[in-house]
């Protein structure tokens, strides 16, 4: 590339366009539209039929805790699969924007094979991890939030002082600019609280976003605390908008 390519969202030149991000909003944007949960395909049927078909789509390509710690070979791989599924529309829209807006400085620092191998190890993690603390639970954990919670935490460590404008509706929707250092770590503490508040029932998994993002955070400094100390000094860093 010649250096004038940017990743999605940032100002400012980037060595390389972020092709494994995109390459993984692709694949969730088209499993997403093969699946029941988007209602394109007509094989599933309509109504209780299509309700059916998407429970029994889930429970195979899922996590289901329960059967995820039964200790069979098969389960072992559903929190790979699961991180390319999700629950209807603006579970996987709210997803891939998070992806969009901070995979591609994240790949860039690391690398697309490096990349995909944290998303996916994070990701992996995040969902046992939430399985553990769920043993005997017979809901399904679908979605890739785990994976993208350790894209938001590598971030953190890496483009601490990135501006992120951002819109909050207790501040009437405006749209300001805060340093990415303020914003994920408000997003963290958010999860965080509903946790402790929930106990991370049935429903949204916010443990598995505390987990990925930590996991994400601590590869991000194992990877690059000493380039920190020794390195030559970061370039400047641009803003984000989502």
């Amino acid at each position: 590339m010649d250096g004038t390519d940017r990743a999605p969202g940032v100002r400012g030149p980037v060595r390389a366009r972020p092709v494994m991000t995109y390459l993984l909003i692709g694949s969730c944007c088209l499993i997403f539209l093969i699946g029941p949960a988007s209602g394109f395909t007509s094989s599933y049927g309509t109504g209780e039929e299509l309700r059916a078909a998407q429970a029994e789509y889930f429970r195979r390509w899922g996590v289901v805790p329960r059967t995820l710690l039964s200790g069979a070979a098969e389960p072992l791989l559903t929190p790979l699969t699961a991180l390319f599924l999700h629950g209807n529309w603006l579970h996987l829209l709210g997803n891939l924007l998070f992806l969009y807006v901070f995979g591609g400085m994240v790949e860039q620092r690391l690398g697309p094979s490096r990349f995909a191998l944290s998303y996916l190890c994070v990701g992996y993690l995040a969902m046992l991890c939430y399985a553990a603390s769920h043993p005997d639970s017979p809901e399904t954990l679908v979605g890739a939030s785990g994976a993208i919670s350790g894209v938001l935490g590598a971030f953190l460590y890496l483009f601490p002082r990135t501006r992120v404008t951002s819109v909050f509706p207790f501040l009437f929707f405006l749209p300001l600019r805060f340093p990415a250092w303020s914003v994920l770590l408000f997003w963290l503490t958010l999860q965080w609280l509903a946790v402790r508040e929930d106990d991370d029932g049935p429903g949204v998994a916010y443990l598995a976003h505390v987990v990925g993002f930590t996991l994400g955070f601590l590869y991000a400094w194992i990877r690059f605390r000493r380039a920190r100390v020794t390195g030559p000094a970061p370039p400047p860093e641009g803003e984000i908008r989502p």
